[in-house]
């Protein structure tokens, strides 16, 4: 029904990669007996392991252990270490231990017990038909606590390879454009593969290798990166999937250099994005959210005129807003954001998503003007990824 998400199957599938197992299929099924029957048996037809997660509770619709033990011609049998656990576990909390949670002392015959030490059903493992079968419980907490402690070192001695992945991140640079630039690496791929992703603005190109060693996986990935960085190098802003408030924060810290932003239409996003980062405080000395235009010359000292003659988004009062703040604090950079987020407020001149940035450093002030399509929420959450992309440049050069 999509209440909810499916965060095992990410969890697992990013574990199970550093180990050098390919996921080829995340399959989610309803407590159905049919139907889980039917996903389990195609499951066994195209996978050499099957992991699955929930399903083994006490009630009545907990009917994973059934049905692959049924599967699987196995027979139920009652584990005396796995109920002694479970009556552990309600003693040590405190509550009655109800007749349906003798259901989860029961496991398939022939099969490897998991303890579950954060909770009452147990996990297994069986192997049968040259196929690895894991059973875990549902709840993140008590699945994740068991696969590191109990299933990862178990299948870590059945793997010869691991898989390795090196991220590298764009800005300035549409999907289709990083395809095209590197459409020969990506239609003769094989060992490293590559991948592209875009999110909020955000592209990202996943490399990964497969190998004995890390190494290994380094020999085959870092000859790949340093090709892609003579194409594209002048978008790449982080080779170690840094977010962009992660690189520009820590290039001010290193750098020690100040910070002061000045904010319209983004409300103290970009604020909030660089005060995430920790130790941010040694470089931001502070933002100001001067939504109206009083705010604007009152805080800032921009001339009422320009605001009258120009309008509060223009780049003369970008510029102004900068500038004004480079007196009011001195700052080495001072940053402006103006602009209409929507959805009213447009004019033909001046459309929705209009936005100006300006940027003023002891070696002058610098002002960009940007069209940015979307609704009010994508139209501030860009213009946010911009300003951050402004500031790197203003430091690279």
């Amino acid at each position: 029904m999509g209440q909810i998400v499916n965060s095992n199957a990410a969890f697992l599938s990013q574990q199970l990669n550093e180990l050098g197992y390919n996921v080829l299929y995340h399959l989610t099924v309803g407590d159905n007996p049919n139907r889980l029957r039917k996903i389990f048996n195609d499951a066994i037809s195209f996978s050499d392991i099957i992991i699955t997660t929930g399903g083994l509770g006490p009630t009545q619709d907990d009917l994973t252990k059934e049905i692959i033990s049924d599967c699987l011609s196995r027979k139920l049998v009652f584990d005396e270490s796995s109920y002694s656990k479970i009556q552990e576990f309600f003693q040590k909390i405190n509550r009655h231990m109800t007749n349906n949670n003798l259901k989860q002392a029961y496991v398939p015959q022939n099969s490897i017990v998991l303890e579950n030490t954060m909770g009452t059903a147990p996990g297994f493992i069986i192997e049968d038909l040259g196929k690895i079968i894991v059973c875990l419980p549902g709840p993140p907490k008590e699945m994740k606590n068991m696969y590191l402690n109990l299933v990862k070192p178990y299948l870590s001695n059945k793997s010869e390879n691991i898989i390795a992945s090196k991220i590298i991140k764009f800005f300035g640079l549409g999907e289709s454009s990083l395809e095209s630039a590197l459409e020969d690496l990506i239609t003769h791929q094989t060992n490293p593969t590559l991948a592209t992703y875009a999110k909020d603005g955000e592209l990202s190109l996943r490399i990964t290798a497969k190998g004995k060693s890390y190494e290994m996986t380094d020999s085959l990935i870092n000859p790949l990166i340093e090709e892609i960085n003579e194409r594209l190098g002048n978008y790449i802003y982080s080779y170690n999937n840094k977010s962009l408030q992660e690189v520009v924060a820590n290039m001010l810290i290193t750098k020690n250099l100040s910070i002061s932003l000045a904010e319209s239409c983004t409300g103290g996003l970009l604020s909030a994005k660089l005060t995430s980062i920790p130790g941010i405080s040694k470089v931001l000395d502070r933002s100001i959210i001067t939504y109206s235009n009083k705010a604007k010359i009152e805080e800032l000292g921009v001339n009422k005129r320009i605001i009258e003659n120009y309008g509060a988004v223009s780049k003369e009062t970008a510029i102004a807003m900068a500038e004004g703040l480079k007196k009011v604090t001195n700052s080495d950079i001072c940053v402006s954001i103006t602009g209409i987020a929507g959805p009213a407020g447009g004019s033909p001149e001046k459309p929705v998503g209009l936005v100006y940035i300006g940027i003023s450093t002891n070696k002058g002030t610098l002002y960009k003007k940007f069209n940015i399509h979307g609704d009010r929420t994508r139209i501030r959450n860009y213009a946010t990824l911009l300003a951050l992309n402004m500031i790197r440049q203003t430091i690279i050069n």
